[in-house]
């Protein structure tokens, strides 16, 4: 999308349920169409984030794993 800014939020080191609630407020700083990139280590986060992303009617785009690091891309819906 043109125009659409890309943030990133490092969550690493916060445990259930901080990763998705540190998400919902940075995508309330965002427009429509917004991504934000998220970094986490919770492996609870793996469960928490998609179950988030689809009450909240966000986009998950990506869910990988690097490491022991857990990437969320999600674009704000």
């Amino acid at each position: 999308m043109a125009g659409a800014k890309k943030e990133t939020l490092d969550a690493s080191g916060m445990l259930c349920p901080m990763p998705v609630l540190r998400a919902r407020r940075k995508l309330d700083e965002l427009d429509v169409g917004d991504m934000l990139v998220v970094t986490a280590t919770d492996p609870a986060s793996v469960q928490d984030m998609p179950a988030f992303c689809s009450m909240a009617g966000h986009k998950l785009l990506i869910a990988r794993q690097e490491e022991d690091s857990f990437i969320f891309e999600i674009e704000k819906g």
